[in-house]
């Protein structure tokens, strides 16, 4: 059985690649402690863009550089995507491995292959062979094949000399029956040893390695705490305890969970990769993993915004990742900019007293209502903030679909006319809300953009306070005194993000002024209710 580590090389999707060679060596030492006879130590590549650290090339100096010890196989992996379409495959094989097997330290090449790149990279086995090494073949994105394409693969793998043919389960969205199907696929040409590389969408990743084994797959792979790209991967610090048993020999887990604790623990949590119900949905959607990561890295994208994606691409499709598909994602409203209401009507030339959602309403709630009864401003709530007298509200506002389905029947129960999109919502939204009286409000969102028209605006996100201010900028209101706006902790990204946001509106020539009346941490003048 061979049991591969690719932290170092499936782990660098988090911090750039940029290990140091203390943590590589404590890395390496850890790995011979519990078992792990293969390391993949990084990836080998000629693209050269942007900052990456030491493992995104894995030099044979580098690995020179490092004390290995010994009973460990070096190995690094290539992309398929370097090899396909150019002009002399040997001459860059030749530039990506300037040494054969026999002086270099690496002694194990991988190539993660798209099942489009697969036969027209498969000819880069012969050379690597030529030159001495172990040559392994990753087929990603395998789960939705059929069974005669996933035949026709390992057919057209058996004409080449590979030492083991991977198939990974790159959505996550595998679980072990249909591991054992797709091996069951393969083994009817291909008669070499197979390996299986999993995810944890669906926290099957471990499961679906050890069925695995049970049907014959003799190379596994796993990482230090599952870090890998999206959710990650099946997890070293079990499949370790899973082979010993299996195999009867002993392991020693003190330096890996040494190493846990003082490495990999800290940098899980600056970093959040392993599962969780984003990664888990899109597993069962075969979405792309690396949508959930970069909106998870991304201020910009709340709980509402990521389900929203997740909903669009589970529905447009999205097994190959792109930015631009993330973007157009992001736009939640259909057409261009329109609406029917003018919220001149309600706001024009009045104080308006706006709700937001933090605790800062209830903590006040006398004072507020107090002053709402002595002042009778206009009071605005977002969405479904409940803290005061329903009698003492009047008037709500909602932008985002997913919150509005999600709080449709709250809004239905709840006496007020709602402030929304209305007319730019999708079908099932709108239908959600036929019962309930709707200001329609239109909106598009542009980044960096600040439009306030008759009957629609233009903002650089869809957060409800920013739509909120554009109603109220639009309906000429006279001052916005803000309620329960506490803010976030100075160490949360969405912290920045509003602070960005409210600067920007404020420095618009149109702006209303705004100014807290309880708590807050935003860039916001401030007096206190209690005075007011």
């Amino acid at each position: 059985m061979i049991h591969l580590d690719c932290t170092p090389r499936d782990g660098g999707y988090y911090n750039a690649w940029n290990f140091s060679q203390e943590v590589i060596e404590d890395y390496l030492e850890s790995m011979l402690a519990v078992g792990v006879n293969t390391v993949e130590l990084g990836l080998r590549s000629l693209i050269n863009k942007g900052f990456k650290g030491p493992n995104a090339y894995t030099t044979d100096a580098y690995l020179r550089s490092l004390k290995v010890p010994n009973g460990l196989t070096l190995a690094v992996m290539i992309n398929a995507a370097e090899l396909v379409g150019v002009d002399d495959l040997a001459s860059t094989l030749r530039r990506l491995f300037p040494e054969g097997a026999s002086t270099s330290p690496v002694k194990l090449v991988r190539v993660a292959c798209h099942i489009h790149e697969f036969p027209a990279a498969l000819p880069a086995a012969n050379w690597l062979k030529e030159q001495g090494f172990i040559v392994g073949f990753n087929l990603m994105q395998i789960a939705d094949r059929t069974e005669a394409e996933v035949i026709e693969l390992a057919k057209i793998a058996s004409a080449y000399p590979l030492d083991v043919l991977y198939f990974a389960d790159s959505m996550g969205s595998m679980k072990p029956a249909e591991v054992g199907r797709i091996i069951g696929w393969l083994k009817t040409h291909w008669k070499g040893a197979l390996g299986i590389h999993t995810h944890d969408n669906l926290g099957l990743a471990l499961s679906n390695t050890l069925q695995a084994i049970d049907d014959g797959v003799t190379w596994v792979d796993s990482t230090i705490t599952g870090m890998g790209r999206g959710p990650g991967n099946a997890l070293t610090e079990q499949l370790c305890i899973e082979l010993a048993e299996r195999s009867g020999k002993k392991i020693n887990l003190t330096p890996l969970m040494s190493l846990i604790a003082r490495v990999f623990k800290p940098m899980q949590a600056e970093c959040g990769w392993g599962t969780n119900p984003y990664y888990y949905l899109a597993g069962k959607y075969g979405i792309h993993p690396t949508y959930i990561q970069e909106m998870l890295q991304d201020s910009r994208y709340c709980e509402v915004d990521i389900l929203s994606v997740i909903d669009h691409l589970r529905v447009e499709g999205g097994k190959k990742f792109s930015l631009n598909t993330l973007d157009a994602a992001r736009h939640f409203y259909q057409g261009e900019p329109r609406g029917q209401w003018h919220p001149s009507e309600l706001f024009k030339g009045r104080e308006v007293l706006l709700l937001g959602s933090g605790p800062g309403v209830a903590a006040h709630k006398a004072a507020l209502e107090a002053y709402i009864q002595r002042e009778k401003p206009i009071v605005l709530a977002l969405n479904t903030q409940s803290s005061l007298d329903q009698e003492l509200i009047d008037v709500r506002v909602a932008c985002h679909p997913t919150r509005l389905l999600a709080d449709c029947e709250a809004h239905q129960s709840l006496p007020q006319p709602l402030i929304a999109p209305a007319s730019m919502l999708p079908d099932d939204v709108k239908t959600a809300l036929s019962h309930k009286s709707l200001l329609d409000f239109g909106m598009g969102v542009q980044e960096a953009k600040f439009e306030f028209n008759a009957n629609y605006c233009v903002i650089p996100s869809s957060i409800v306070v920013v739509y909120a201010l554009a109603v109220l900028t639009s309906g000429g209101a006279k001052r916005v005194l803000m309620a329960g706006f506490d803010g976030y902790s100075a160490d949360d990204p969405r912290s920045k993000e509003m602070d960005r946001l409210l600067n920007a509106y404020l420095a618009e020539p149109s702006a209303v002024d705004l100014v807290a009346i309880t708590p807050t941490r935003y860039p916001l003048p401030s007096i206190s209710v209690y005075a007011l």
